[in-house]
């Protein structure tokens, strides 16, 4: 006999799930669990799969077409839109953006707006809810990772936007993990720029345990992060910026002096500013 559903998931059984990035860990996971609790779902990934159907959200046209086939593969209705498809590269941010940065905007903030957008009608329609994954680097700047802060910065300010203007028919979610290692983190470590070890540690299951307790909850939080240590660091971040910066840069200073990134060319600029041990001779 399977076990009655707890209480703030009761909600959830019956209804119409879009899930973007939903061939990747967070996604495929949070499609998973939905599945398994009765919700309708269809995704949209740049890789396709069963269920899943491949989109590339920064087009305009594939997003329009794509979120029109998964409103009718769920019979014309939809509950419930997450976001997850993401990217985050690491840049220096005193450099003009490259395709690193455009990528980051068109993908994290774009690609959320496009989606959104083309569901709106029916999620108005149905008085739905969008659940938008942002990020704990939403307020921390840390090194090398500019990119990705700036866009999901803007991710949370488009979701508080989103909120203000349709929050009369659609609640809006703004989720904020923490250092999770998934995929996104791959270029970065590539480049030497890796934020391994710099932050707290997550773990994928508690992303998606949040995404789906706000997904089910009879209203909407406002912000959510996905565990206790990261609601603490939400608060810090949001309510006390200078605070943030203040421990950001010990923390930064530390980290150079011990030779973080050290093998990293990206971060050459940033060891002559701080005047370290490994320290170029001479900048390019």
């Amino acid at each position: 006999m399977t076990p009655p559903l707890p209480h703030h998931l009761r909600r959830l059984p019956g209804r119409n799930a879009l899930v973007t990035g939903a061939s990747g860990a967070f996604g495929s996971a949070t499609v998973a669990v939905l599945r398994h609790i009765g919700v309708n779902v269809i995704g949209l990934d740049h890789k396709p799969a069963p269920g899943v159907i491949a989109c590339d959200i920064t087009d305009d046209r594939q997003v329009r077409d794509g979120v029109a086939e998964a409103v009718e593969r769920l019979g014309g209705d939809l509950d419930l839109l997450v976001h997850y498809a993401g990217v985050g590269p690491s840049v220096d941010i005193g450099h003009a953006p490259d395709a690193h940065a455009h990528q980051a905007l068109e993908v994290n903030l774009l690609g959320t707006w496009r989606v959104t957008a083309a569901a709106m009608p029916h999620l108005v329609r149905g008085r739905g809810r969008v659940i938008v994954t942002a990020s704990l680097l939403a307020h921390l700047q840390l090194p090398l990772a500019g990119a990705y802060t700036v866009s999901k910065r803007a991710v949370t300010a488009y979701a508080d936007c989103l909120r203000a203007e349709y929050g009369t028919h659609v609640e809006v979610t703004t989720v904020h993990p923490g250092f999770v290692d998934t995929p996104i983190h791959e270029s970065s470590r590539a480049t030497g720029a890796s934020l391994d070890g710099l932050v707290p540690v997550e773990t994928e299951r508690d992303t998606v345990m949040a995404v789906v307790r706000a997904a089910g909850a009879k209203r909407a939080p406002r912000d959510v992060a996905s565990t206790a240590l990261g609601t603490a660091a939400l608060h810090l971040t949001r309510h006390f910026p200078g605070t943030t910066e203040q421990i950001v840069s010990l923390q930064l200073g530390l980290l150079l002096t011990d030779g973080a990134f050290a093998d990293a060319e990206i971060a050459q600029g940033l060891h002559a500013r701080h005047g370290t041990p490994h320290a170029p001779t001479a900048l390019s």
